[in-house]
């Protein structure tokens, strides 16, 4: 009895056996579905799906261009959401890039062009096609992408996030999560809003609050007469915490983009759009052409550094002090003693350590700069190391163009650069905003290490679990100039 029993067992292990090895050879295409071969491009049809570039997660190839045409069911938009981005670094993204377009073409219209560590946001089409296209060079290489597809329809869905056709006389249009919380970050968003063709579209803002920048080049919101995102049918381009104007299309349709970088996000803003017939508004007009200065965008820089610039409308007016805030009438000068105002000038405004008389509003600020400071500030500054050890010991190694310095906590400074070529970005987040790319620093102390608003830096420091680049009192800085790039790139190559 008990030898029956084994030989049953034996048989039931074979018979398990066999037919888990049968079953490994037939489920090969079921490993290959769950761990996707990616192509050279293709054209791909269905609800939902994963798209990669040639080899993911292998570098992809030198001198290459692939084309991905996809395809959703008929009455649904395209949202595509980047897992993993990592393409060659270049400010233009001249060399590695992926473009991707809203439709089947290049000739319509780019949703954006993206490249580096960056991982773009989630882009809406306003169609059930889409289209991605990437080149690379035949130098330097990344792992390239991976992206998810999949076809929703807009405006129905709450959980999905924006964008997508409006075909109603009037409706709304919002940022994600409006009003209840802040909007996420690294997302795009395209609303096309068309209307009857005797009509345009009138625009109005409520409340407005999108992360402020002197050019918008990090959270915006871009408004296209027509269905194409090109600068000479632009409307606009707005952030801050200014409403906009009404905004009156010249057709009856009308291009809406919201994009958010990955880092500062805000309330959003919610506008409500109403369609009335052609000539009976005066169209909106881009006074500045096609540039990246908008009339409304330096409002919000001019609101913030008014403070700093009263330190000069004071000095002009206080030449008459009983009419300090008018401009300096020409009779009361030759009245007015010029012994009083001439010491009262420098002490004031230009000297700002200098104590002077508290009359102005100027003195108050600066005498709460040094309440807070760091006391790491208080040190001698100087460089910690030489350019190659510092090189090592450093998380991120950038070049770029210092573009903004704003006053932190503690005497601290958050740093806006324009990205030249990262040599070492590791977990740095690195935004996008169009063809420009950007980083966001904190630096511990506003005056070590020595920065100037609009010159070229060699950068070095740590990051911070949010991705942000930290630099210390002692961390390496220089000038940048072009030699530097050949030595930055020989230090990269050799071990630390």
């Amino acid at each position: 009895m008990k030898c029956e029993h084994c030989i049953w067992g034996l048989s039931v292990l074979l018979a398990l056996c066999l037919g888990w090895a049968q079953g490994q050879s037939q489920s090969q295409p079921e490993t290959n579905y769950t761990r996707p071969v990616f192509h050279c491009g293709g054209d791909m049809v269905a609800d939902s799906g994963f798209v990669g570039s040639e080899g993911f997660p292998n570098y992809y190839k030198p001198n290459s261009k692939c084309t991905w045409r996809i395809t959703v069911p008929e009455g649904n938009v395209v949202m595509l959401s980047f897992r993993i981005f990592d393409l060659e670094a270049d400010p233009m993204c001249r060399y590695d890039y992926l473009d991707v377009y809203n439709g089947h073409s290049n000739m319509v219209q780019k949703l954006g062009r993206f490249c580096g560590t960056f991982r773009p946001g989630t882009l809406i089409s306003t169609t059930n096609t889409i289209m991605l296209e990437m080149g690379s060079d035949s130098e330097t290489g990344g792992r390239g992408f991976l992206a998810y597809f999949n076809g929703g329809k807009p405006h129905v869905d709450e959980h999905q996030f924006c964008g997508g056709k409006m075909t109603k006389a009037q409706g709304e249009v919002k940022t994600p999560n409006w009003p209840e919380k802040n909007y996420p970050a690294g997302i795009s968003c395209s609303w096309l809003i068309t209307v009857e063709r005797d009509q345009v579209i009138e625009v109005k803002f409520g409340k407005f609050d999108v992360e402020s920048d002197s050019y918008c080049r990090f959270d915006y919101v871009a408004f296209f007469n027509g269905g194409e995102k090109d600068d000479s049918r632009r409307i606009g381009k707005y952030c801050g915490d200014v409403s906009p104007q009404t905004i009156v299309t010249n057709g009856n349709v009308l291009l809406v983009q919201f994009v958010s970088d990955l880092s500062v996000t805000s309330d959003g803003f919610m506008a409500s759009y109403t369609s009335v017939p052609r000539g009976s508004r005066t169209p909106t007009v881009d006074n500045t052409g096609s540039g990246p200065r908008k009339e409304s965008v330096p409002r919000k820089p001019v609101v913030k550094p008014i403070l700093s610039e009263r330190t000069v409308i004071t000095t002009t007016t206080t030449q008459p002090p009983t009419t300090a805030r008018h401009q300096a009438p020409p009779t009361p000068q030759p009245q007015e003693p010029t012994a009083k105002p001439k010491p009262v000038k420098p002490v004031r405004t230009r000297p700002p350590n200098k104590p002077g008389p508290d009359r102005t509003r100027v003195t108050r600020p600066e005498s709460k700069k040094p309440v807070h400071l760091n006391p790491l500030c208080a040190k001698a500054c100087k460089r910690d190391g030489n350019i190659k050890s510092s090189f090592c010991a450093s998380e991120f190694v950038i070049t770029g163009k210092v573009t903004a310095l704003t006053p932190g906590p503690q005497g601290s400074v958050y740093i806006s650069v324009s990205l030249i070529k990262a040599y070492k970005a590791g977990r740095l987040t690195i935004t996008q905003a169009g063809e420009n790319m950007s980083v966001k620093l904190v630096s511990a102390c506003m005056k070590c290490p020595v920065i100037r608003k609009g010159m070229p830096y060699i950068l070095m420091g740590q990051v911070d679990e949010d991705g942000r680049g930290t630099m210390a009192p002692g961390a390496f800085t220089a000038p940048y100039k072009a030699p530097h790039h050949k030595l930055l790139t020989n230090i990269n190559k050799q071990p630390c």
